[in-house]
């Protein structure tokens, strides 16, 4: 990983952290968001997305990443593209793409915004 651009590994790092943290207990993942509409407010850890993954309807879920893209924003951003798979509770297997917008927030890499997308076909 030592060759690769920062970025890259920030995000790789990010995406592994991210996953890890969903698969064993989603509960826990309001500390890796940060709101940008209320900066340097110690609340402003984003409770709205931990809230949501909280109370989403499956019990366990298990993603497997295919493919993983991360890119330098002109705003010393990072901008991480994740394609995978998940597999939640006794269902189906699903493809899924995932983007996140990644910004240094008082010294550690938070996610200010995301996009999900199930990739589901012939609906």
């Amino acid at each position: 990983m030592g060759d690769k651009p920062i970025w890259e590994q920030i995000g790789s790092s990010f995406v592994q952290h991210y996953y890890q943290l969903f698969d064993a207990d989603r509960t826990q993942l309001g500390a890796i968001y940060v709101s940008i509409h209320k900066k340097g407010d110690s609340s402003s850890r984003a409770k709205q997305p931990s809230l949501k993954n909280s109370l989403l309807p499956f019990q366990k879920i298990q993603h497997s990443i295919t493919a993983q893209d991360h890119q330098p924003t002109p705003d010393s951003c990072i901008l991480s593209m994740v394609v995978g798979q998940l597999k939640a509770d006794d269902d189906q297997v699903l493809g899924f793409h995932q983007t996140f917008l990644l910004k240094n927030f008082q010294g550690a890499w938070v996610c200010t915004n995301e996009v999900f997308r199930l990739a589901l076909h012939n609906v």
